[in-house]
């Protein structure tokens, strides 16, 4: 006999994303409470939990530390032999446990009182001594695991999970966290080269940078193109500001019409609408309006609309922003 496995797999994600709407529908004063709490600290967020609670407060310390607010993951059972020393009475403690009962998270409890720590706790059972002992209570209650045996943590630690992130994300707009901020934590990788190079780091420049004045002619224009090999030059006025661009897209219809070249003025064939960037931004920024406006290459102007580089869509595959 067949098995269903899709039934089963939409049976289980039916539970917990009732348990995620049971999450969202508990929201209370204690979510505020904690989001100031969290905003009001002079050190830093440690987060804490045993078995699979430890592997979600593990992500929500990462979660945490890298939109804007410092925070760090502790094992409890490390805490009890030496790691309390690593809190101190400014920081605030976000510790996970579904049932508020673990062994080893409880024994902590003392110790964190005495330090003086804000402790928040995370946890489906509010008359639980993790709960009891808290400053906080961020309310985890599901009412039901998505294991049939009821058992294995699923639904419980799903909801930890998204409490988690509602708490990091509303802490990052709380703070005004920007783009720029956020690549300061993520340096590495793609994500990193998306969020770090801008347009100043990869645009061709003096030399390198195609561009002939508004009163060239076309075969200037040409030889321009081919020199740079960039598939384009910039039209320029006599104050250097960007006025025109010309495309071989644009010669190939130019050539389409004509059967000679000369005696053409570039500015009488030049697209006279040129998509510009400034310098500062994001590289990713220039891909999206290459793509938007379906064009391989960008003039790079500044405040005054004067030219100052070109960026071509291979620059941007080059550097691993595509």
């Amino acid at each position: 006999m067949t098995t269903d496995y899709i039934s089963q797999a939409r049976a289980v994600i039916g539970v917990e994303q009732a348990a995620l709407e049971q999450i969202s529908a508990q929201l209370d004063t204690g979510f505020t409470a904690a989001v100031e709490a969290i905003l009001d600290c002079k050190g830093r967020v440690i987060v804490t939990g045993m078995g699979k609670s430890g592997h979600i407060a593990r992500k929500i310390a990462a979660t945490l530390a890298s939109t804007g607010t410092p925070a760090f993951f502790v094992h409890p059972a490390e805490a009890a032999h030496g790691d309390l020393g690593m809190m101190l009475g400014q920081d605030v403690v976000l510790a996970l446990s579904h049932s508020g009962e673990s062994d080893e998270v409880v024994k902590l409890l003392p110790a964190l009182k005495r330090k003086g720590v804000t402790l928040i706790a995370m946890s489906g059972r509010r008359g639980s001594s993790l709960a009891q002992a808290a400053n906080i209570f961020l309310n985890a209650a599901v009412n039901q695991e998505a294991c049939p045996l009821g058992l294995a943590p699923t639904s419980s630690t799903t909801a930890a999970l998204a409490l988690g992130d509602a708490l990091a994300v509303v802490l990052l707009q709380a703070r005004h966290f920007t783009p720029d901020d956020f690549a300061l934590s993520h340096p590495a990788g793609s994500l990193g080269k998306r969020l770090l190079i801008r347009v100043g780091d990869l645009m061709h420049s003096g030399e390198a940078l195609p561009q002939v004045p508004q009163d060239a002619d076309l075969k200037a224009a040409i030889l321009e193109m081919s020199a740079k090999g960039l598939g384009m030059t910039a039209v320029v006025d006599a104050e250097q500001h960007a006025i025109g661009v010309m495309t071989d897209g644009d010669l190939r219809r130019i050539l389409q019409d004509s059967d000679h070249i000369n005696g053409i003025a570039v500015a009488d064939v030049m697209g006279t609408q040129p998509k510009t960037i400034h310098a500062n931004k994001l590289a990713s920024e220039a891909l999206h309006v290459m793509q938007t406006k379906r064009v391989n290459g960008l003039l790079v102007v500044d405040d005054e609309q004067h030219l100052i580089g070109a960026l071509h869509m291979h620059d941007l595959l080059k550097a691993g922003i595509v």
